[in-house]
């Protein structure tokens, strides 16, 4: 189904977890990384495909999700010649897209790569929100940098300020309390950014061994 442009309806999907880090998958027996995405069936709105490509890719059902944002317009990237079908050149063109931010609200061990018989990731991992786009295929470099532009103004706040003012407060009553304990600590703020939770660059990959032939990108 395409458009008059050429352009084939398309949701892509940014799934959070708690610290606000990103699924990031490989896609099966290639280097390249991305977000979960797929076309948008005749007769289907972009809600309905963004929920049968997030079982289809990574096994979640609506339930393990919360919906956070969308993009407002549709956001385009055209695909090379050399990844087209010889039979859909001169009139496939590229993907039109609407980006979903979701939060998962199940557990890690909710995700499932292998959910059909055509997975598109043989890997997963948790990164940080802002992706190394280099590990894009590189035609859809800018779409992903302008979805992630978007919908970053509606990532759910993380509270890591208080949650430290709380330890510090329970530090200090224990000082207080201890003989060696003498003047109290002062409270400091934590830079922007900073998180006393562990390295998200820590985490690995999880492997699954690939069994299926190389998806053309999409």
């Amino acid at each position: 189904m395409l458009d008059r442009d050429g352009f084939r309806p398309n949701v892509g999907i940014i799934l959070l977890n708690q610290r606000n880090q990103v699924f990031w998958g490989k896609r099966i027996r290639t280097h390249s990384w991305q977000f979960p995405q797929g076309g948008i069936d005749r007769g289907e709105s972009p809600e309905q495909a963004m929920f049968r490509e997030l079982h289809e890719e990574v096994g979640l059902h609506p339930e393990h999700v919360r919906i956070v944002a969308r993009t407002r317009d549709w956001l385009r990237y055209e695909v090379p010649d050399r990844f087209i079908r010889r039979d859909a050149r001169g009139h496939y063109k590229g993907q039109k897209q609407i980006w979903y931010l979701l939060q998962l609200v199940g557990h890690d061990w909710d995700l499932n790569l292998r959910a059909t018989d055509h997975p598109e990731f043989d890997a997963w991992r948790w990164h940080d929100y802002w992706v190394p786009l280099d590990v894009v295929v590189e035609f859809k470099r800018g779409v992903y940098e302008m979805a992630l532009t978007e919908l970053a103004r509606y990532l759910p706040r993380q509270d890591f300020r208080n949650r430290f003012l709380r330890s510090n407060v329970r530090t200090r009553e224990f000082d207080r309390q201890s003989p060696a304990g003498g003047q109290d600590h002062h409270l400091f703020d934590l830079p922007p950014g900073a998180s006393f939770d562990p390295d998200p660059n820590a985490n690995t990959a999880t492997d699954l061994p690939p069994s299926d032939p190389l998806h053309a990108p999409r």
